[in-house]
């Protein structure tokens, strides 16, 4: 019987994969596995005057897990550095892509989020612009995080610097940063009541070390679409729509009537995604 029990034992221990692969994030069945397009960011294309820079900040609603498109975007006036190599390539889901941009190697969950349809909107407004993202999102950070001297945040300063390096001399400027954050800080009461001040002091800091004093700062709302944390998801909400009344030249954007999830009650679907884009490229173009 003690034969018995401890093989029954050994059957379950090693039938459960390990803490690792467990923890793993796999990549989304419907990846696009095309390679990324490699551009020369230190030359324009004909027709183009300028290089426009935009920082893509938050968690894992910015980085997107909306399903991905059969084809990826290949447009030449638009083009994203990517998060792990800081190589320029042409800009396509996923904007938050860690994986080999040939092979895929090392590829998570990242999938649609609102950056490439923000930055669709802004090209066609701006034809003799290249609009170059620099995607810094990390899932399930919180806002202490992304304070000056935390890593988040030295590194997003460091790649905004230096894509102002890698960009055609005089013709590159940084002009906006967006921001979907703040599940990762609706989980107490304490977290909820000091993100006002953390936010206001995270873009005072980022203005100060980009030398930028009025840089435009666009803020989303967060889903309130999780049973037993809508109330705490409102609350920060309340914060991101009050953000105009606390810093000057910012906004957010406000997609709680219309917002929808991939199934899991957190993350914003594709549709969601695009329309988050098309409404950050509305609020930015009134700056």
């Amino acid at each position: 019987m003690k034969h018995l029990l401890y093989s029954l034992i050994l059957l379950i221990v090693f039938s459960q994969p390990c803490l690792s692969q467990q923890r793993k994030k796999s990549a989304p069945p419907d990846l696009n596995m095309t390679p990324f397009v490699p551009v020369d960011v230190s030359q324009l294309p004909n027709g183009m005057e300028r290089v426009d820079i935009f920082l893509l900040m938050g968690q894992s609603n910015m980085k997107g897990r909306g399903v991905m498109p059969r084809e990826p975007l290949a447009d030449p006036q638009i083009i994203m550095m990517h998060r792990r190599t800081d190589g320029w390539f042409l800009a396509r889901h996923p904007l938050h892509s860690v994986g080999d941009p040939v092979t895929f190697e090392k590829s998570d969950n990242a999938g649609v989020g609102p950056g490439l349809a923000f930055a669709e909107v802004i090209a066609k407004k701006n034809p003799k612009t290249r609009i170059a993202l620099i995607p810094c999102a990390v899932g399930g950070t919180r806002i202490d995080k992304w304070q000056k001297g935390q890593r988040l945040y030295e590194e997003t300063i460091r790649r905004a610097k230096l894509a102002l390096e890698q960009a055609p001399r005089g013709r590159a400027r940084i002009v906006g940063a967006l921001w979907l954050q703040g599940e990762a800080d609706s989980n107490t009461p304490e977290q909820i009541s000091v993100y006002p001040e953390r936010l206001k002091q995270m873009i005072t800091d980022l203005r100060k070390d980009l030398a930028i004093p009025d840089l435009p700062f666009i803020a989303c709302t967060i889903g309130e679409l999780k049973e037993g944390s809508i109330k705490e998801r409102a609350a920060i909400n309340k914060v991101l729509l009050n953000l105009p009344n606390l810093v000057p030249n910012t906004a957010c954007i406000d997609s709680r009537s219309f917002a929808k999830d991939i199934g899991d009650s957190v993350h914003f679907d594709t549709a969601t995604q695009e329309r988050h884009g098309r409404l950050f490229a509305k609020a930015y173009l009134k700056f």
